[in-house]
């Protein structure tokens, strides 16, 4: 078997993902799929069909949708909890914040990434490795749905861990000197991680893995026309305190779970709806192409005669009877198109992109618009905390490659956590609402920093400002001035009277 060959659950969902992938690039990539996502209609020539595909419109509420997941979760930034930067753990974790992959990319600019195709893929994949040549320093690297191409769950040492992960990839040869410095000219790579036993054991009687990296590259000389043969190319043992890694370290993101079986993405059911509202859509302007504008017919005229229409013109035949008029469109066919369409657009709404709705002609209450959004933050909500989980177990990964733990689970969530928003609803605390957190903090019940997170997600106290800040702000007076204060009762009195 070739070292590219591919899982079965990765056949049976990769044509899945071309499509969600097409559908959220948006009209160019849809049209590009062709007769893929608009059948051809019979005895249409390429010439009609190109002529047919052009004339659709495609609605993308596929990527609205998305995108408006992705705005609503990202509304706040994610809660994270990393040790103090005194540490020299602490400070590996800081400079994680702020480039997590090595090309500028922050914690929180990774998490909308992975969010980003678990939304609309339902998959995604992070491989934590060191860097040890120039800044010795852990990084994360992003793997979409379609370069995780085969894997293995096997139990070792009692628990189910991944023992095989295949990555397919491209990288840049190293230049030879004939070759032009200004050419990208990149190539498929492919990076195997397996987890092998190890010479020994651990000293409890388990038998000891270490995991081993393999990369492979096609051969630069092949047969034309022959089958596409691989070479191992790099061979190493990534080494963590001397010590080989006791487990793969790459992490599965997905909307329910972060195990590495496939899930269905959340979007998939729009994604159906919406290629059939392109469908009709196409169908629609073809009809409105052939009907819409009225055609002139003539009886009784010379055939060769050039009849031109305008108020400048009158027409003239010497056979008697001789009628003209214009044919046009009457009946309900292009109505049945429209409201398919409408239908089309009313699912998309029911199943998940509401913000496609028509706004109603009369007032909701907020409690009656937080019911009927109740399905959509449910969804929202599964991904948030699936990817929190994930995102989590990253953190590990990185807290264990500067620290001394035996393993990553060892490093608990009072050391690293990652949670994303689950608090959707743009409805701010009501003044009964702030009255009763003040009320709860005076008597005892909650502690001044949860008062301050209660606010905080309330949005009565800006984001960014920490709870010892506020704290300081309130006992360096920034209050209201003394003088306001005294004066309060005699005004109420005045009003009173």
């Amino acid at each position: 078997m070739a070292v590219n060959a591919t899982h079965p659950d990765y056949d049976a969902a990769s044509v899945e993902w071309t499509r969600a992938r097409d559908v959220l690039a948006g009209e160019d990539a849809v049209k590009g799929g062709g007769e893929r996502y608009l059948p051809r209609l019979d005895a249409q020539t390429d010439q009609e069909f190109d002529a047919y595909v052009k004339r659709a419109s495609y609605f993308n509420a596929s990527a609205r949708t998305s995108e408006a997941y992705l705005g609503l979760m990202f509304r706040r930034p994610p809660f994270v909890k990393l040790p103090a930067d005194g540490a020299g753990v602490g400070r590996a974790m800081a400079v994680f914040q702020n480039d997590a992959d090595m090309l500028g990319t922050t914690l929180t600019g990774y998490a909308k990434m992975v969010v980003g195709d678990v939304v609309g893929l339902g998959r995604g994949g992070s491989l934590v490795d060191w860097e040890d040549e120039a800044e010795h320093r852990a990084y994360v690297v992003f793997y979409r749905a379609e370069q995780i191409i085969n894997w293995r769950v096997e139990r070792v040492n009692g628990r189910n861990v991944p023992t095989l992960i295949v990555l397919k990839e491209q990288a840049l040869p190293k230049p030879g000197p004939d070759d032009d410095e200004f050419a990208l000219q990149l190539v498929d790579q492919v990076r195997v991680l397996k987890l092998v036993p190890a010479d020994g054991g651990d000293g409890a009687g388990r038998v000891a893995y270490q995991c081993r990296v393999e990369v492979w590259q096609p051969k630069k000389v092949q047969r034309k026309g022959a089958k596409v043969e691989w070479q191992l190319v790099e061979t190493r043992i990534p080494l963590r305190l001397g010590k080989p890694l006791p487990l793969i370290p790459f992490v599965f993101h997905g909307p329910r779970h972060s195990r590495p079986e496939i899930e269905r993405g959340p979007l998939e059911d729009i994604i159906a709806v919406n290629l059939d509202h392109y469908r009709l859509n196409a169908d629609f302007k073809h009809g409105l192409h052939f009907t819409a504008l009225p055609t002139a017919w003539v009886s009784g005229f010379d055939k060769g005669a050039s009849l031109r229409i305008g108020s400048s013109t009158a027409w003239v035949s010497e056979t008697p009877g001789a009628t003209a008029g214009f044919l046009e469109f009457t009946g309900q066919g292009l109505t049945t198109f429209e409201r398919a369409m409408d239908r089309d657009e009313r699912l998309m709404a029911i199943l998940g992109s509401r913000m496609l709705e028509d706004m109603k002609k009369v007032g909701e209450t907020a409690t009656a618009i937080e019911l009927r959004q109740a399905g959509e933050y449910s969804i929202l909500g599964n991904v948030a905390l699936s990817v929190s989980e994930s995102l989590t177990q990253v953190l590990r990964w990185v807290y264990w490659w500067n620290s001394t733990e035996e393993l990553p689970d060892d490093v608990k969530g009072e050391q690293v956590l990652m949670q994303l928003n689950t608090d959707f609803s743009t409805k701010g605390l009501a003044s009964q609402d702030v009255q009763a957190i003040v009320a709860a903090w005076q008597a005892g019940a909650l502690s001044q920093d949860t008062m301050f997170d209660l606010f905080r997600r309330g949005e009565v106290l800006p984001e960014g400002r920490t709870n010892v800040e506020e704290a300081s702000l309130i006992k360096t007076g920034d209050q209201p001035p003394a003088a306001v204060k005294a004066s309060a009762p005699a005004q109420a009195a005045a009003v009173h009277n």
